[in-house]
């Protein structure tokens, strides 16, 4: 059993104790309370990641219009957003967890959130009311919706999409080799080593997360991009088994 106190000074200690039976992963409100130190150290280069998309959303944004994030967990993505755009665009933040969404709105307001923005309450595999988009953000989120529905949610933002407009997507990928994805993963787990992670804790997320992040190669990625209608695709970022893409709606 995981003891109610496992999370005490916001250190990621969801999987520190021996579980008899490992369920699927959930954002639950252990994982709520700790979600930012388990990101931060499960996930290389996290804060530069963040700081590159706020760069890349700064150079597409357009005055007037909205900046979604989905999945958009405590804020993170939007707090450094917000250093970069215009003050009239709003942010529309998008989670299916309200414990998630009212940490969020905590953070937005403890950050000194001045711009106008919502926090809404949906899941990804249904229909999104994306609208006036000048950016829409996948930070890790499109690797928790079940493969059935991805392409669905692709064309989704695509609609929403004003033309010019950027997808911003992070995702944990698979390499195109079986060869090197399994020294990848052997490096990722030593990354996280060094992160104070143990053996353990390594152990029990895996299998908690094995039926519920299911990870695309890179190239299946931009595939998904080319197959709901975006133009131009490129890679920003990768490290291993991570990679940021961004994708053009044509103007």
């Amino acid at each position: 059993m995981i003891t109610e106190d496992v999370e005490q000074g916001g250190r990621d200690l969801v999987f520190n104790e021996e579980i008899t039976k490992v369920s699927d992963f959930k954002f639950s409100t252990k994982v709520v309370t700790v979600f930012d130190d388990m990101v931060s150290r499960s996930v290389p280069f996290y804060n530069e990641t963040q700081r590159m998309l706020a760069e890349i959303a700064a150079d597409h944004v357009k005055e007037g219009s909205f900046v979604y994030d989905l999945g958009c967990s405590t804020g993170t993505t939007m707090i450094e957003v917000d250093k970069l755009i215009p003050s009239d665009v709003r942010f529309i933040g998008i989670d299916e967890s309200t414990e998630m969404l009212d940490k969020c709105d905590k953070k937005l307001k403890e950050a000194g959130f001045v711009r106008p923005y919502d926090l809404v309450v949906g899941d990804l595999h249904e229909q999104l009311p994306i609208k006036n988009a000048s950016v829409v953000i996948l930070c890790l989120t499109m690797q928790f919706v079940r493969p059935l529905y991805r392409e669905r949610l692709l064309r989704n933002i695509y609609e929403g999409l004003n033309p010019g407009g950027v997808l911003l997507l992070v995702e944990k990928v698979l390499a195109e080799s079986t060869v090197f994805n399994r020294d990848f993963i052997k490096y990722y787990y030593n990354y996280k080593r060094r992160n104070h992670y143990s053996e353990m804790e390594i152990s029990q997320k895996r299998e908690a997360l094995e039926n519920v992040l299911i990870p695309y190669k890179l190239s299946e990625n931009l595939l998904l991009l080319k197959e709901a209608g975006f133009g131009d695709c490129e890679t920003f970022f990768k490290w291993y088994n991570f990679s940021g893409m961004i994708a053009h709606k044509k103007s």
